[in-house]
């Protein structure tokens, strides 16, 4: 991937770059098994092409594990996510969500969010470039948006399912479900909370990984794997660029993150707006104290 943020600083450790860091369960982080059979069909029903969503293994798992073990051993650190777009059904359901052929969609490894999904692009040559040149393509611009849109209702589905019941803007919804309350019959549930439009969505300025990825997360930044203030200013600072704003203009400061100094900001609460200044503890403590309190929204 062409360096044409040279004065970036990666979001990532170099522990997470080779894989050693550690990482949650695939299957205690994510979108669901449950979201995904309930929410497949409906999501991907305008899809003309055929997607596969990832819900079990039809071979022996020692057969699977001996493939995994190649790609991981040819597809290595930076080149780690080359792994899922170059043989998808070799991973468990837990870590690849869904697969067609243009797109991958995995649960991240190393999720800094309750739910953070990555979305991959299969294209043979654009998916190898930097996001600012890759987007600039007006086609494959729109490809990526448009299965990015899908990614995003799926995670909403899940932030819904987790969290619908704690939520007030739910409650009703959830009533309903509960038959605990007289809904008409056939008639479309509440709509209640608008968790897609709560979501966090874009690419890095300057990616840690050479394979083209799109990142769809809750914006909780809840989670163990959330451990270094870089981690956190790549989410909450324009570092991350939403793939609704490409193609960007040639004079977007975004295009020089090093330059615009995003991973050396302050830290501010992404909910309430306090300032912690560089004191990541501090602020991962009241990010924990947030995380109650969105869930009730």
């Amino acid at each position: 991937m062409p360096a044409t943020d040279s004065d970036g600083e990666d979001a990532i450790t170099k522990e997470e770059i080779t894989g050693t860091a550690p990482a949650p369960a695939a299957t205690a982080a994510g979108v669901s098994q449950g979201t995904k059979r309930n929410a497949f069909a409906e999501l991907m029903a305008p899809k003309p092409k055929k997607t596969t969503a990832t819900t079990s293994e039809d071979e022996q798992p020692s057969t699977l594990a001996s493939r995994r073990s190649t790609l991981t051993r040819t597809f290595k650190n930076r080149d780690g996510l080359g792994a899922y777009t170059h043989d998808p059904t070799s991973f468990p359901s837990s870590r690849v969500i869904y697969h067609n052929d243009d797109f991958v969609a995995i649960n991240d490894q190393y999720p800094k969010s309750t739910v953070h999904t990555l979305l991959l692009p299969r294209h043979p040559t654009l998916s190898r470039l930097h996001p600012f040149d890759a987007l600039s393509d007006a086609t494959f611009l729109t490809t990526v948006q448009e299965e990015t849109a899908r990614l995003k209702r799926l995670v909403a589905k899940e932030l819904q399912r987790r969290y619908g019941r704690y939520s007030k803007q739910d409650r009703l919804r959830e009533a309903v479900l509960n038959e605990e309350v007289e809904w008409p019959a056939g008639s479309e549930l509440p709509r209640g909370r608008d968790w897609e439009a709560e979501l966090l969505v874009g690419v890095h300025a300057h990616p840690s990984m050479n394979d083209l990825h799109v990142h769809v997360l809750a914006p909780d930044m809840f989670s163990d794997c959330m451990r270094h203030r870089k981690h956190y200013l790549s989410f909450n600072t324009p570092f991350l660029i939403d793939v609704a704003d490409f193609p960007l203009a040639d004079d977007d400061p975004r295009r020089h993150p090093g330059r615009a100094g995003y991973t050396k900001r302050d830290l501010q609460c992404w909910r309430c707006g306090k300032n912690f200044g560089n004191k990541f503890k501090q602020l991962k403590d009241h990010l924990d104290e947030e995380f109650e309190e969105w869930k009730r929204e």
